[in-house]
């Protein structure tokens, strides 16, 4: 393969997807050329228009609604679906047939994230696609969007990095690397959407950001976007004279963002509605959510305007005349949204759980606290001795302080396009320091909340061939296979568990840990499953590390992994004696494989991305 002349950034959104570049070519040290793809896209039926954002919405339409050729894209007259605008527009007026959120069920550990299942609550006679698939949809519109766009450039000769939140665990992001090697992505790598933000504001300042920021600084990364609420902390040092960047923490995997928003505000409606005595079916409720989204990014983006028009479509044959119409006011939008996502909390304040139903519908695991500031709390509070060993901030970190004291902050995500947003969650935070006697933090400004992840991404391809300013720190979390005691049955007693290190905090991309002392026994022919656990707050423990009691909040179940090993030589059944060994991957995955004591045959062990419900 050919040198790239572009390194390509690719936000693959919950709500919107972007794609930036940068032109290696004619970009040298901190002075980059860079721009951002016009992508062609439906905007109605037979109608293509560039623009700058790929809204994340999949449409599958009825055999005998559109007419020829409605559905001809550029580079395509056979598609049977709709990607983009027209998807986003159509759906909201027939809900059941819109796939919408993909990339929250693609992070679903209770789906098999590759079975037809979406639209999740469509009826019987509207086809389905998975997870992974409407996501290679996404990212194959936007391959084919460059190369029509730039013929003399061919995509798979480029160097492209896709962008995931900091929270996915190992098996969502192999499922996003799957999909886009189906989406015939030859040559890719993951980077977390925190740090492509602030890559983005690091690129775009042309090398003023080390006046911005010092050494001793802490920043907080805080992307919320439509699906996820993501947060990274970033160490600033100073080495040889030079800054560095160092991601010391991120968040748990929060599905809470712009969606909930809006499903809360339809809520809202819905009840003004009912006080009128006009009830909604569920088919209209999906129509008044995706009406109450449009609602609130305009008044949001907007806090002069007083109220936006809702207009919730009839199942009668008369779908004008039978339009259910109202109004979504900027007082109600404010309310709700301040009140119910952003409180102002105290620095102790901790997202509140409840035991969940026995039965449930099929859907989107959400966060059952819809308060990103409490969120927000937990993160900081855990991470109080994030920096404690870190080079230069050893000895500058105050014992008694409750949480990590952040000294500066960069807002991401189209939920925080409203400036009061952004002002109500500094806010809160700074009332935090300020009760333990600590400076203010202060915003860092010039974010495009729309394509800062894109262009970070971008950036970011263009860091890795050894130009601009690099963030370190490896894996945000630790991770552990958890071992079963082997230890007489005892009546009502469940063996004891403890967990192995298999792969420490910080582990450096390109690197690999072989457990060199542990021996495994797994049987060939047949599927083996371990539980996985993670860390993001044992920064201690070393490769091989057995924890035999642990805190509740210290390690998280993360899934399961699989070995499938052929019993190629061997009896079926047979107990092989194995070595694990981890890798983390300039691609931006971890990689398990067992490696045999006799004989040295390995073995892929894989994250299970099939779902606990089978």
């Amino acid at each position: 393969m050919s040198e790239p002349r572009y390194s390509i950034g690719i936000d693959l959104g919950t709500t919107h997807c972007a794609l930036a570049y940068v032109d290696l070519a004619a970009s040298e040290g901190e002075k980059t050329s860079y721009g951002v793809l016009d992508i062609p896209q439906l905007t109605a039926p037979g109608s293509v228009e560039s623009l700058p954002l790929l809204p994340s919405f999949l449409y599958l339409p009825h055999a005998s609604e559109l007419a020829a050729g409605d559905l001809t894209l550029p580079w395509a007259t056979d598609q049977d679906f709709a990607v983009g605008e027209l998807a986003r527009t159509r759906g909201a007026q027939t809900p059941i047939r819109l796939v919408s959120s993909a990339k929250s069920w693609l992070c679903h550990p209770g789906v098999d994230r590759r079975a037809a299942i979406l639209p999740h609550d469509a009826p019987p006679e509207v086809a389905r696609i998975s997870p992974l698939e409407a996501s290679t949809r996404y990212l194959a519109h936007l391959r084919r969007a460059w190369d029509a766009a730039h013929p003399d450039a061919p995509f798979d000769q480029q160097d492209v990095t896709v962008t995931i939140p900091a929270s996915f665990d190992p098996a969502a992001r192999e499922l996003t690397a799957e999909a886009a090697r189906a989406a015939g992505y030859t040559t890719m790598t993951l980077l977390e959407e925190p740090q492509a933000a602030l890559y983005n504001w690091i690129q775009a300042s042309s090398g003023r950001w080390r006046k911005d920021v010092k050494p001793g600084d802490i920043i907080l990364v805080i992307d919320l976007g439509g699906g996820t609420s993501d947060f990274s902390l970033i160490a600033v040092l100073e080495r040889g004279g030079q800054l560095e960047l160092h991601r010391v923490a991120v968040g748990d995997h929060i599905l809470l963002g712009g969606d909930n928003m809006d499903l809360t505000l339809a809520h809202v409606v819905a009840r003004k509605l009912a006080a009128e005595g006009k009830q909604l079916d569920a088919w209209q409720m999906r129509a008044l959510n995706h009406a109450c989204r449009a609602a609130k990014e305009a008044l949001l983006s907007d806090a002069a305007l007083p109220a936006q028009a809702i207009v919730v479509p009839s199942r009668g044959a008369k779908l004008i005349g039978g339009a259910i119409r109202t109004e979504l006011t900027q007082a109600e939008v404010q309310g709700t949204i301040l009140e119910g996502f952003f409180p102002q909390v105290d620095a102790s304040a901790r997202p509140a759980s409840r035991t969940r139903s026995g039965l449930t519908q099929l859907g989107l695991p959400y966060a059952q606290d819809a308060g990103v500031t409490r969120h927000l709390a937990a993160l900081l509070g855990r991470q109080a001795g994030a920096t404690a060993e870190l080079e230069g901030f050893a000895g500058q970190v105050d014992a008694d302080a409750r949480f990590l004291h952040p000294t500066a902050v960069l807002f991401n995500g189209g939920v925080f396009k409203s400036s009061v947003l952004t002002e109500r969650t500094l806010a809160t935070l700074n009332g935090w320091l300020a009760a333990e006697n600590a400076e203010p933090a202060r915003m860092l400004a010039g974010a495009d909340m729309d394509l800062a992840v894109a262009r970070g991404a971008a950036y970011y391809g263009y860091v890795r061939r050894g130009q601009g300013v690099r963030i370190r720190g490896g894996t945000a979390r630790a991770y552990y296979v958890a071992i079963e005691s082997a230890m007489p049955a005892i009546p009502g007693f469940e063996p004891p568990v403890q967990a192995l290190c298999i792969a420490p905090f910080g582990m450096e991309e390109g690197t690999d840990a072989e457990l060199l002392a542990q021996e495994f026994g797994l049987v060939v022919g047949e599927p083996v499953h371990l539980r996985l656990l993670g860390s993001s707050v044992r920064r201690q423990d070393q490769l091989g590390t057995l924890l035999s009691a642990w805190q509740p909040d210290e390690l998280q179940e993360l899934g399961e992994i699989q070995a499938t090993l052929p019993a190629e030589g061997r009896q079926a059944g047979e107990v092989v004696q194995v070595k694990l060994r981890a890798v983390a991957t300039d691609t931006g995955t971890l990689e398990l494989t067992a490696v045999a004591t006799q004989g040295g045959e390995h073995w892929k062990v894989e994250f299970d991305v099939r779902g606990n419900n089978d």
